[in-house]
């Protein structure tokens, strides 16, 4: 248990708030490209409760300004997309990709009023599908050599998903081992072809046990927690029989995102953005290591999960997210279907949009969400004091780190440490694009 104090401390995201300042220092997935596609790529963005308007201008840069016109509050994602910026139909209003006002047709020729009106902006890139925007002062970090930024296009696939929750909860599922066991454990051990869950629905490592009978007859995981340059290191040990360990390795990426194995081909980055205090996407990128992905068709496969513009999803708690009894009983742990998303998306939906973390009781397969919660207060701690360069992947030295090595292994047990090694230098040992770490 924690006090109210400390919850609203590591939860609330707005301007001025202790989490908030810690999170504008990091770039901050803001829309999927695909947002942009079409004759008029503008699209609103609500990021860290500040209300945004994203555009491509004529000459293809991207703007991130203010959603609502400082001349009158009108918004600006009904503007008109014309002379390399956002004009607003009220008045005419004309703004660039940096905020600042060039135009003000009905004030008087000689006006020296738009040199002084600038909207709100921020910087922008996109990388691999995914548009980050950084909210915080000064300059934007750099962002880390990560498998999901080095691969090429052709090997990454980007999604979002929208979840009614803080998005502290929504985090710190991805950073805890021990669930898997039981709220995305299958009851049969068949692999669909094209279950969004074939995370969980493949075999484990390089072997033929269905990763479903690992997490299924294994419950009671070995977890340990170590600190990295760009957060925390997880390693997952299921010991098995015969002298023999599974082990998982997954990632918490500082501040709110994770990695994890897909498959012995793929890793998931992922990260927990928050729209609000109340809300959040969470932000996929979908790493191969092997051949290309095929955009098309896994975007087709989760838009039969979420619906469009917002991309909130399908099974939600208005129809009980698919809950089925008759599933329960004889498929899933949950009886929500082979999406391992909607177990999750219940999960900490079911919470409350904050959860109150006064009346929680951690054990002690919790040990990556108590670490991470101290990690998080610490950086607090310093942005207060003035220290910047404590908080995790700040300087230039960020651009160096690479990886981070995400896999699973079956092995003898006294080995566990050299194979998880070992396997993940073998996957990138074999990738078509250049993954050395």
């Amino acid at each position: 248990m924690i006090s109210q104090e400390l919850n609203d401390q590591i939860t609330r995201i707005g301007k001025g708030t202790p989490a908030g300042h810690v999170l504008r220092r990091y770039w901050q997935p803001a829309a999927l490209l695909d947002e942009l596609a079409g004759p008029r790529p503008v699209a609103p963005v609500r990021l860290l409760g500040e209300d945004l308007v994203l555009f491509r201008d004529e000459q293809g840069k991207l703007g991130l300004i203010g959603r609502h016109c400082p001349h009158r509050g009108a918004d600006l994602c009904y503007g008109r997309l014309e002379d390399n910026g956002l004009r607003c139909p009220f008045h005419g209003w004309h703004f660039d990709r940096t905020g600042q006002c060039v135009e003000m047709p009905g004030e008087p020729a000689d006006s020296q009023m738009p040199a002084q009106i600038k909207a709100v902006s921020y910087p922008v890139i996109e990388k691999n599908g995914i548009i980050f925007a950084y909210l915080g002062p000064g300059d934007p970090p750099p962002f880390p050599d990560f498998d999901c930024f080095r691969a090429p296009d052709s090997h990454v696939f980007a999604f979002k998903g929208l979840w009614d929750c803080n998005w502290l909860q929504a985090m710190e599922v991805g950073i805890d081992p021990a669930h898997a066991s039981f709220l995305h454990r299958f009851l049969q051990d068949e692999d669909p072809a094209d279950g969004y869950g074939k995370q969980f629905r493949d075999k484990a490592a390089d072997t033929d046990i269905p990763m479903t009978k690992v997490l299924r007859d294994y419950p009671r995981p070995e977890i340990s927690v170590e600190e990295t340059d760009f957060g925390l290191k997880l390693t997952a040990l299921r010991h098995m029989e015969n002298g023999m360990t599974h082990v998982r390795v997954t990632n918490q990426i500082f501040p709110q995102a994770i990695c994890i194995p897909m498959s012995r081909e793929m890793t998931i980055t992922q990260w927990h953005v928050p729209v609000d205090d109340e809300t959040c996407y969470w932000f996929s990128m979908f790493t191969s290591f092997d051949k290309p992905v095929d955009k098309a068709v896994m975007r087709a496969q989760r838009l039969k999960e979420h619906r469009l513009p917002d991309y909130a999803p399908l099974k939600n708690k208005s129809n009980g997210y698919g809950y089925s009894p008759e599933e329960q009983a004889s498929q899933t742990y949950t009886g929500m279907g082979l999406d391992i998303n909607v177990h999750d998306q219940w999960a900490v939906e079911s919470m409350g949009r904050i959860q109150d973390r006064t009346q929680e009781h951690l054990g002690k397969t919790d040990v990556a969400i108590i670490r991470y919660r101290r990690m998080l207060r610490a950086a607090i701690k310093a942005l207060a004091e003035g220290d910047d360069g404590a908080l995790p992947m700040q300087g230039a030295q960020a651009a160096q780190i690479k990886g981070p090595l995400s896999n699973d292994a079956v092995t003898a047990t006294a080995d566990w440490r050299a194979a998880s090694t070992q396997a993940d230098r073998a996957r990138r040992a074999a990738c078509p694009w250049d993954a050395t770490v």
